[in-house]
């Protein structure tokens, strides 16, 4: 029952994982709540900047549907850079030529068998 006993280096290297783990979805979560808000602060700012003061957030937020129409014209624009290719697959014949290294018959004892 050796497998039982776990000693505390395994408990410390786990208990770390687990909050670098933790700490980096966390990290995500945060960048992933506020990037957007910093890129409506500068928006706002950019408007500002223009002489649009009466600009409210819901004016400022794109619905879910517009970007994915830009994520598919972005994807399509820069698949299109690749070149066709004919489809076509085509596939050569290799012939080997006979060698003794590779016979299996030369491999084989010649012990006899008692009759």
């Amino acid at each position: 029952m050796s497998f039982l006993i776990v000693d505390s280096t395994t408990w410390t290297i786990t208990i770390l994982g687990w909050i670098i783990v933790f700490a980096a979805l966390l990290f995500l979560v945060g960048i992933f709540l506020l990037v957007p808000k910093i890129i409506q602060g500068s928006i706002k700012r950019s408007l500002k900047e223009k002489g649009k003061t009466n600009i409210t957030d819901d004016q400022l937020e794109i619905s879910g549907e517009t970007n994915a129409v830009i994520a598919s014209a972005l994807y399509m624009y820069l698949n299109e850079n690749h070149d066709d290719e004919s489809n076509v697959i085509t596939i050569k014949q290799v012939r080997r030529r006979y060698s003794p290294w590779s016979s299996k018959l030369y491999g084989m004892n010649n012990m006899g068998f008692p009759k």
